[in-house]
């Protein structure tokens, strides 16, 4: 009994190390410039990978040269602006709200697979997203959403949308492409690529902004090395085992144990609002996920 269920363990602790990552990107906040740390923890993840991953990727270079460029395309989408998105949004945000924008990259995956993959939409997505729509808004605004007409969003909740749009076209070309080789190479060359694209924004960091100090090395070390390896193993084994639609579920608890880290690590208080609104988005992303009857049944062809 427990030997079965033990494979859930690796999306688990993905998501624990997620969640960790949101609290760390918290505590970044106004000590590192978001290029810096991006820069900082791809260098890092790089250094650990190569340990590993470069002797089969030199092997393998016949098969990714060809691809080189989208490794360029994913590397820049999921470690260079989504992560730069992340941190800076960590400035005006808070980490439950960061970790609620994030749940929705499941959701707002289905909806640009049926834009750019031309997947059948779904009831689940439609009013899924009506819902989460309606719980962001009331979680943004703190329960008063008339607030949006007076201008009463956080900067950083607009950039957590993006950063979470961002991820989500990242997974539909990840699997538009297919790309022919293994998880790892493919981690380890998209950080590759990354970090040749940070290198310029990281030298135009302020000296000031890029110094590493006892305050944020820790955070570093985290980002680069549980974050950056140690989650994507986790997660890896998580989709080989249970597959990509099981594992998607725990990405709605990202929220609960980033408030929970929150609360414990950065003092920040949750209110009704939070509970509201965050239920309902929970909810409507949970409703994208699982209600799968089509919009529009397909015409029967003709006899």
């Amino acid at each position: 009994m427990i030997r079965r269920h033990l494979p859930f363990l690796f999306p688990l602790l993905a998501i624990l190390l997620w969640a960790g990552n949101v609290i760390a990107s918290r505590l970044s906040a106004h000590v590192i410039g978001p290029q810096a740390i991006t820069f900082y923890r791809l260098l890092l993840a790089v250094a650990v990978m190569s340990l590993f991953v470069a002797r089969p990727a030199w092997r393998d270079r016949a098969v990714i040269w060809p691809h080189l460029g989208q490794f360029f395309i994913l590397g820049f989408l999921a470690m260079c602006l989504f992560q730069s998105l992340s941190y800076l949004a960590a400035q005006t945000s808070t980490a439950t709200n960061m970790a609620l924008f994030t749940a929705l990259t499941p959701m707002l995956t289905v909806a640009l697979s049926i834009l750019l993959l031309k997947d059948t939409p779904t009831w689940g997505l439609a009013v899924g997203g009506v819902l989460a729509f309606a719980g962001l808004t009331f979680l943004v605004t703190g329960g008063h959403p008339a607030a949006v007409l007076r201008g009463g969003l956080h900067p950083g909740d607009a950039l957590m949308f993006v950063a979470a749009l961002v991820y989500a076209l990242y997974g539909v070309l990840l699997k538009r492409w297919n790309l022919p080789v293994g998880g790892w190479q493919s981690t380890y060359m998209q950080a590759l690529c990354a970090l040749a694209v940070m290198f310029p924004a990281f030298l135009a960091t302020p000296p000031a902004l890029r110094r590493l100090t006892t305050q944020t090395m820790p955070l570093i070390l985290y980002a680069g090395i549980m974050a950056s390896v140690v989650l994507p193993f986790f997660w890896v084994r998580g989709v080989a085992r249970l597959g990509p639609n099981r594992c998607a579920i725990f990405m709605y608890l990202l929220p609960i144990f980033t408030a929970a880290g929150a609360i414990v690590m950065l003092g920040e208080p949750v209110r009704a609002y939070h509970l509201i609104g965050g239920g309902i988005v929970l909810a409507g992303v949970a409703v994208a996920q699982l209600v799968k009857p089509p919009l529009a049944r397909p015409a029967l062809a003709a006899i």
